[in-house]
């Protein structure tokens, strides 16, 4: 670098000016989703299906697979990547995945980054094949912010959120399918219509709670969404990503706020080991407070298959009711 240069950068950083818009975070979470999104959208400009059917479609997670069973119905065969119990921050693809992702007609994702370790196929697959995150066509406004300059990607946990992630998929479903769009839209209505109920369920529910109680603590900060469709304060021991470390002082923190707040009741998660969540009880054992294990909750992957919770439906109910039962 030369002199005069090294003295320009000298000025600007001593007059206080801010980084390339680009640095700033907001700005890079929009610049984050458009890289997701534009190869999506770029996916399904020109592509129309051509077969019989059913349509071979890969899903991510759970969520995803329901969404695109309960919208595409007999016109679809959907093949879950990720079952019970599996981490989609975490996920690294096996040479199997890779096979199924290169054979299927069609693939569905959660997006938001939740799937990270999957961005590289997904960018790469679209070029052949609509390759779509189901929450594609999500107003940016509407999400919350993450950090590293990411948005949260637990849209699941508000219902009515999710409930137009269900539209977005029956109108990609449409376009690729068109010969069925009624079909698909009808499903979307009729499975959104179930959603609605979903929604006040889980609402009227949670209101049971005393406001100064309804308090949640996981493992990780999955339920920010959740928190702020149903009024439920939130604290997490991890951040919105399991690949972040769980310090000790966020540890001791909570344990500070759970004693001085007289908060009963913490939850593990099924995805999640427990182990962070045990030291939080453990912590507040020394300091004379009894905390409980309020129960397990489902957080980023459903229940097993053939379940009530291996649903979508099945799993919001679950942790309503398991929250309201160690709360209330």
């Amino acid at each position: 670098m030369t002199l005069l240069a090294c003295s320009v950068l000298a000025a600007l950083m001593a007059a206080g000016c801010q980084p390339p818009a680009s640095q700033n975070p907001n700005d890079r979470r929009r610049e984050n989703l458009q890289e997701e999104r534009a190869p999506a959208e770029q996916s399904l400009r020109t592509a129309t299906y051509k077969g019989e059917g059913p349509i071979e479609i890969v899903c991510t997670s759970g969520m995803v697979a329901d969404i695109v069973r309960n919208v595409g119905g007999e016109r679809v065969a959907v093949d879950q990547m990720m079952g019970e119990g599996v981490d989609p921050h975490l996920y690294k693809p096996t040479p199997g995945d890779v096979s199924r992702l290169a054979r299927a007609e069609m693939i569905f994702f959660s997006g938001l980054h939740l799937e990270g370790k999957l961005a590289d196929h997904f960018a790469s697959m679209a070029r052949d094949k609509p390759t779509v995150p189901v929450t594609l066509r999500l107003d940016p406004a509407k999400l919350i912010p993450a950090d590293e300059g990411y948005f949260d990607p637990h849209v699941w946990f508000d219902v009515a959120l999710w409930s137009e992630c269900a539209q977005a998929v029956a109108d990609v479903l449409a376009g690729f399918d068109p010969e069925f769009a009624e079909t698909y839209r009808e499903n979307a209505a009729a499975y959104r219509k179930r959603l609605v109920a979903l929604d006040e369920y889980a609402r009227t529910e949670l209101a049971k709670i005393p406001p100064k109680q309804r308090v949640l603590v996981t493992a990780h900060d999955a339920f920010q969404y959740f928190g702020r469709a149903y009024d439920v304060e939130v604290k997490a021991i991890q951040g919105v990503s399991t690949t972040s470390e769980a310090g000790l002082r966020k540890i001791n923190e909570l344990v500070e706020y759970l004693t001085t707040n007289r908060i009963g009741a913490v939850f593990v998660e099924t995805s999640v080991s427990d182990k962070n969540v045990q030291s939080l009880i453990e912590g507040c054992a020394e300091r004379g407070h009894t905390v409980d294990l309020g129960g397990e909750l489902f957080s980023d992957a459903m229940g097993r298959e053939g379940t009530p919770e291996g649903t979508y439906e099945g799993m919001i109910r679950h942790n309503v009711e398991t929250i309201r039962g160690a709360l209330e």
